[in-house]
């Protein structure tokens, strides 16, 4: 890591990325470019510093240098000259920049300089400076310039650095590049930007820039036609116009471009043809344009290697001689107006990824797609296909197949057996009622995923051979059983069988998906699981819980857990809500050892098992509309929340005193609860919901101290009045050495019984930031829990610092709260409001100065 052993161009770099591209948040590419523009090889510097760990490449190319490492490389430069910042090679610092500007004390040894006003002689950022004046103060050897939001109309005529070669004015005012003669263009200008210049109309002569590679013009909406003189660019890489929506047509003569690589005209809606001469091409995107045809001449293309076509509403179809491009890699022509393919698609012999995802219009494939024998995606969700050629059992290389959508394709091919490279097989809302046998030859195939299936009515045994599955997604599908042989998935780890509702067993050779983690079965007509179940060693997740259909009389099964199930000793999360549990819980659940999530809403069950107590990692336990459930037993210390909503025939609660991590609990409408012992030590209670729990509202008020109301974030109980200290209509006023903790709103609400009960929120009451009569900001309160009864409940809702309804509270504003309007729900009607603020005293300088 030592900055002695680089070289000097390593060392330059090294400065250059420390004391302006860190601060810039600059991308790879675009340093690459800079450095370029300023001679040096940026590429293998770049990767050099990279090898020295002394820079790292993040996210989005973003280059990062640890904070140690960019203080040393800083250091260095201030080393360069303590007192004079203008004798230094790099000026970053907003004070030092000003005072050069200010004293006129800039010399030959500035190099680069950042000065970012949203938040100069070899790089200058000024971004969102408004300048005004001579631009003669610019360095002659300035080789990069970045003024992003440049407030001029054009660039002035004493603007000539005859040495830049990157200008960047994304998102400026620019409506004509240049002001004055085009002799004055810089003739070393590799890159252009001018994304985001929604007032430029047009772009100037540029045959004077000889070394330009890249001409970026995304989103200028203005821009209806490019200077000829872009045909002639023997330099140019990279053209980009992206959303460039009224231009109208590119160039008539490209015949120039003989370097360009990259054509970038998606989102030009206005564009209908292209020119046929663009040889050196390789990569052309013409998404969402009014293109109604390729050009004849397309096969000369001979370099293009990805073509993009995707929401071409015009485009219905495509030359004959699009098969001579053997240089295509990748074409997509997602959301077409595409009705057929050509045959000769069977020719591009290096297709790696063919996209023809929504092309409605499109009912058949050639046969002569069997003959791509590279490719390896293909995508037709969502197209009008009816049926697969039997052809594409020799794609030999293809990993990733989707089809299928709109209930219109009817079956499989046979062949299908063929794609021994297939790792990925999407096949969502079909007609087909069954799948070949022969699709167990799939020995690659990793994840089948066949959604909205309803006319699925089995699978074949043969699935059983494909032994790399590890994810299998059925859901909506018509089948009544699973195949025996199922169980010799050996790595599958996810099974999905959700709404299968005709699904009435699994097979006793389930127990041998010793690898399987998720088993997903919500809505299913399973009602009892194996013996062999609790064999599923690595099971970590179980959801088979039903759909409660209010209002229904539903048949109670006695539905019985097997004896093994205390053996899933992984299991963390298990959802059987709904399940017609209506005999006891064995008693060793405590044996699920794991066990962090437990859900048994809407179960017939009237005691609960003793050794839940012993259930150390429960978090989560939920228990709604448990209507004969009659005592809770003592829970265990680690409970975080505990849902015993509607329980209506709930009489008593064991202490919870031990529950101190115990942030939530939902009690509404358990009418017949009394009490709540150990209520009032609950040291992390932030939500308490006991609406319609007329029998315990007392004792609820007396275990709760007044202190202890104005910690909690939300609570709710019967009543018709909110606390004496609440007030209504109070102005805020800011106090000198105190800062607003938080801002708890009261309110008493009735609701009418059509609400459902198992709504978790009412977003129906608003409350509202007030300057004068004018509302700056308005939030929901959550009110918990729906009572069974139309009485008057009162809610209390905590916001504490960070929340919008407390930091935008400012001296002199008030708060006020109403019905939302119009209203999301009938039925809730708002009675009684106020509220109060909580102030704290600020005790640190530190503090004060924050605030």
């Amino acid at each position: 890591m030592s900055y002695d052993a680089l070289d000097e161009q390593e060392k330059c770099i090294f400065l250059d990325i420390a004391c302006l591209f860190v601060k810039m948040d600059t991308r790879r590419e675009d340093a690459i470019d800079i450095l370029k523009g300023c001679g040096f090889d940026g590429e293998i510097g770049i990767a050099d510093l990279i090898a020295r760990s002394l820079i790292k490449v993040y996210e989005d190319s973003i280059l990062w240098m640890h904070d140690e490492v960019r203080d040393m490389g800083r250091q260095i430069v201030k080393e360069e000259n303590l007192l004079d910042p203008g004798m230094r090679s790099r000026l970053r610092d907003h004070d030092e920049i000003l005072n050069v500007f200010k004293d006129n004390k800039g010399t030959r040894c500035i190099q680069g300089i950042v000065l970012d006003l949203e938040s100069m002689k070899r790089l200058l950022q000024i971004n969102y400076l408004n300048l005004e004046g001579r631009f003669k103060f610019l360095p002659a050897e300035l080789k990069w310039l970045q003024w992003k939001g440049c407030p001029l109309k054009s660039l002035p005529s004493d603007f000539s650095p005859r040495q830049l070669a990157v200008l960047d004015l994304t998102r400026s005012k620019i409506e004509s590049l240049w002001h004055g003669h085009s002799s004055k263009v810089a003739e070393k200008l590799m890159l252009l930007n001018l994304n985001g210049c929604f007032n430029l109309t047009h772009i100037p002569d540029l045959s004077g820039n000889r070394a330009l590679e890249k001409l970026s013009l995304e989103h200028c909406s203005k821009l209806t036609k490019l200077h000829a003189s872009i045909g002639n660019l023997r330099t140019l890489v990279h053209l980009n116009l992206l959303d460039s929506e009224n231009l109208i047509e590119l160039l008539n003569d490209v015949s120039g471009l003989t370097k360009s690589g990259n054509l970038i005209l998606s989102g030009c809606l206005q564009l209908k043809e292209l020119p046929s001469n663009m040889v050196s091409l390789k990569e052309l995107l013409l998404d969402g344009t009014a293109v109604k045809s390729l050009p004849e001449s397309i096969f000369r293309f001979s370099k293009l290697e990805k073509l993009s076509l995707n929401q071409c509403k015009h485009l219905k179809g495509l030359p004959e001689l699009i098969g001579k491009l053997h240089s295509l890699q990748e074409i997509s022509l997602n959301d077409s107006a595409l009705e057929n393919l050509p045959v000769s698609f069977g020719y591009l012999a290096n297709l790696e990824k063919l996209s023809l995802l929504w092309c409605k219009s499109l009912t058949t494939i050639p046969d002569s797609i069997g003959n791509l024998s590279s490719l390896m995606e293909f995508h037709t969700y969502g197209s009008g296909i009816k049926e697969l050629p039997v052809s594409m059992g020799s794609l030999s290389n293809l990993k990733e197949l989707s089809t299928g959508h709109g209930q219109i394709l009817c079956r499989l091919p046979d062949s299908i057996g063929g794609l021994n490279s297939l790792v990925v097989l999407k096949i969502d809302q079909t007609l087909i009622t069954d799948l070949p046998h022969e699709i167990g030859a799939l020995k690659s195939l990793e994840k089948l995923e066949m959604r909205k299936c309803g006319f699925l009515r089995s699978l074949p045994e043969s699935i059983g051979s494909m032994r790399a599955l590890t994810t299998i997604v059925i859901t909506e599908a018509d089948i009544t059983q699973l195949p025996e042989s199922i169980g010799m998935l050996e790595n599958l780890t996810v099974l999905q069988l959700n709404r299968c509702k005709h699904l009435c067993k699994l097979p006793a050779s389930i127990g041998q998906l010793n690898s399987l983690h998720r088993l997903l079965m919500v809505e299913t007509a399973v009602t009892e699981l194996p013996e062999s179940f609790g064999m599923l060693s690595c099971l970590m997740v179980l959801n088979m819980g039903k759909k409660h259909q209010k209002g229904e009389e539903t048949e109670e099964i006695n539905f019985m857990l097997p004896t093994s199930f205390s053996n899933l000793s992984l299991l963390y999360e298990l959802h059987a809500g709904a399940c017609n549990i209506s005999s006891k819980i064995a008693n060793d659940f405590e044996k699920l050892s794991s066990l962090e999530i437990l859900n048994l809403g809407h179960n017939n069950f009237y005691s609960l098992p003793a050794s839940l107590r012993d259930l150390s990692p429960l978090k989560k336990f939920l228990l709604p509309h448990c209507k004969k459930l009659e005592a809770l037993p003592p829970l265990p210390s680690s409970l975080e929340e505990v849902d015993v909503a509607n329980c209506t025939a709930l009489e008593s609660i064991s202490d919870i005193s031990n529950l101190e991590n115990l942030a939530m609990l939902n009690l509404s409408s358990c009418e017949k609860v009394v009490d709540i012992p150990g209520l009032e030590c609950l040291k992390s209670l932030v939500r308490l919901s006991a609406s319609g729990c007329t029998a315990c509202s007392s004792a609820i008020k007396k275990r709760l101290a007044k202190s202890y109301m104005r910690k909690i974030r939300n609570l709710s109980i019967p009543g018709s009045k909110i606390p004496d200290w609440f007030s209504q209509d109070v102005t805020f006023s800011e106090r000198k050495n105190r800062v607003l903790k938080s801002v708890i709103i009261g309110v008493v609400v009735s609701l009418n019984q059509q609400i459902p009960d198992d709504i978790r929120e009412l977003p129906a009451i608003v409350a509202q930031i007030l300057m004068l009569d004018f509302s700056i900001f308005c939030s929901a309160l959550k009110l918990l829990g729906v009572p069974n009864t139309n009485e008057d409940q009162v809610h209390l809702c905590r916001y504490p610092i960070h929340h919008p309804l407390v930091s935008q509270l400012k001296d002199g504003y008030n708060i006020r709260v109403i019905r939302r309007k119009p209203p999301t729900m009938k039925g809730v009607e708002l009675k009684k409001w106020g509220n109060i603020w909580s102030m704290k005293v600020m005790t640190s300088m530190r503090e004060m100065k924050n605030h």
